[in-house]
């Protein structure tokens, strides 16, 4: 498979898909988070695409690294996030821990692409 672009990425577009999650999930969170939680959650996944679009159209294979791993520290944040909806009651164990488990295969996702680049520098 040959990678015109970013678009192309499958990381890119699992970060795409988590998106479209996470804004679907913080739609019903109680209206007092609109500028807590739910919008933190929301920075915080649009951060991931966002980060590998942008490390992939940059023209240095570190500055490409730099922005997986922000990419990275994204998810781990959004992680985070998620557990603390969990724990406020905001989500269902089960949405819980699909979107945790979405959020790990991303981060495998994003390793391995980051493992990939490190072996061209």
């Amino acid at each position: 498979m040959t990678v015109n672009g970013f678009r192309d990425l499958r990381v890119w577009q699992a970060g795409m898909e988590m998106v479209e999650n996470i804004y679907l999930l913080t739609q019903q969170f109680p209206i007092e988070e609109v500028y807590g939680l739910s919008s933190q959650m929301r920075r915080a996944a649009v951060s991931v695409p966002s980060n590998i679009a942008e490390g992939h159209s940059r023209e240095h294979l570190k500055e490409y690294l730099q922005h997986i791993s922000i990419a990275q520290a994204s998810l781990a944040e959004l992680q985070t996030q998620v557990e603390i909806a969990g724990r406020l009651r905001y989500l269902k164990d089960t949405k819980v821990s699909q979107t945790i488990k979405q959020i790990e295969s991303l981060s495998k996702q994003l390793y391995a692409l980051r493992n990939a680049l490190q072996k061209k520098a």
